[in-house]
């Protein structure tokens, strides 16, 4: 069904790892291969208990390996159990702040580990790597420029910077011998949204705690801009960057954002406060800066994934907020539809690629 847009992948005996399956993309990721009836397992630490992962309850879950890895013999044991063609690698430590608390395990995690992943892939037959990094890896300088792939690299805060370093490790293992048939790219998205994201210090997420419990809650950096897409339009961008590299025999990196203007956090709130069950739950909303160093304007410019692969956004950065809020919306209301609302949305997004 999918041959004409992902012909390599589609193919029934590819079998695609996901690191960090247990996570907010890993799981709608997971979703969406089985929804494109690729084979896919999965390595990763357990699930949080109020995680997307771990509210769905499915009755079957796909293979997987829980470990960390940071842990090169976890890292082993997936790959000789599961022998993947491809991998995508979302594990990570992914929050801003938390790099400010803990910097050594976020470097830990983020460099050491994509290392474990790179170099066990070079003793495997094992034909694509994309390594999920983030528009913040740029060198952000604030002017508001729309980065490209061929801009510089450089982090000013603990998780930037440990992204830059997840990209270091990408272009040294490339340059590896041993390495010379796998593909390996860097894939840099924007600000993902999308229902069932309980991460802490998010914006939508602290939203909908704040919802749920009836009270106000504290936003820093009202103004600053957030390329912000909904979770499946990188997702399937990821999937199409694999697929060329395996039919092109290259190893190019790609960003994925959306194109037009990236909106501000108080625009976002905006759109939230249009939704009547969410205003009638949320106390006052005060703005406050904060100390550590966080980038005001970011914006990705993605022509080259929509030239070369073929992608497109299925939502606008509007529509991408109101279809999460609408997802949070029924499943407050009524928990037993999580899965089938996932379903839905990934039928959205695929409908485009068929």
């Amino acid at each position: 069904m999918y041959s004409t847009h992902f012909p390599q992948l589609a193919n029934s005996n590819t079998c695609v790892l996901v690191t960090g399956h247990t996570g907010f993309k890993g799981t709608w990721l997971t979703l969406l291969l089985e929804q494109m009836q690729i084979r896919v397992v999965g390595l990763s630490l357990a699930a949080e208990s109020n995680s997307i992962f771990s509210r769905l309850n499915r009755s079957e879950k796909i293979p997987e390996i829980l470990g960390d890895i940071r842990d090169r013999k976890v890292v082993s044991e997936a790959f000789v159990k599961f022998k993947p063609d491809v991998v995508i690698h979302l594990a990570a430590q992914p929050l801003v702040r938390r790099s400010y608390a803990d910097p050594l395990l976020t470097f830990e995690t983020n460099v050491l580990g994509t290392a474990n992943i790179l170099d066990v892939s070079a003793t495997h037959e094992v034909r694509a790597i994309g390594v999920v990094t983030t528009d913040k890896v740029y060198k952000n300088m604030e002017t508001g420029k729309r980065f490209e792939e061929s801009d510089p690299l450089g982090g000013f805060d603990p998780y930037s910077a440990s992204k830059v370093g997840t990209e270091a490790a990408v272009m040294a293992w490339r340059s590896l011998p041993s390495n010379s048939e796998v593909r390996i790219s860097a894939l840099r998205a924007g600000n993902v949204i999308g229902g069932g994201d309980y991460s802490d210090d998010r914006l939508l997420p602290d939203i909908v705690r704040a919802a749920l419990l009836s009270k106000g809650l504290q936003i820093r950096n009202k103004n600053a801009t957030r390329p912000w897409q909904h979770v499946l339009d990188p997702l399937v961008g990821y999937l199409l960057a694999i697929n060329y590299s395996l039919e092109r025999g290259v190893s190019p990196n790609f960003n994925f954002g959306p194109q037009e203007e990236s909106l501000t956090v108080g625009e976002v709130i905006d759109y939230v406060l249009e939704n009547e069950f969410f205003r009638s739950r949320l106390g006052k909303i005060d703005f406050a800066n904060t100390l550590e160093h966080e980038a005001q304007l970011l914006s990705l410019n993605a022509s080259s994934a929509i030239s070369l692969l073929g992608w497109k956004p299925a939502w606008s950065q509007k529509e991408a907020i109101k279809a999460t809020i609408h997802w949070w919306e029924a499943v407050l209301k009524s928990e037993a539809y999580a899965l089938d609302l996932c379903k839905d949305e990934i039928e959205r997004v695929l409908s485009g690629y068929r």
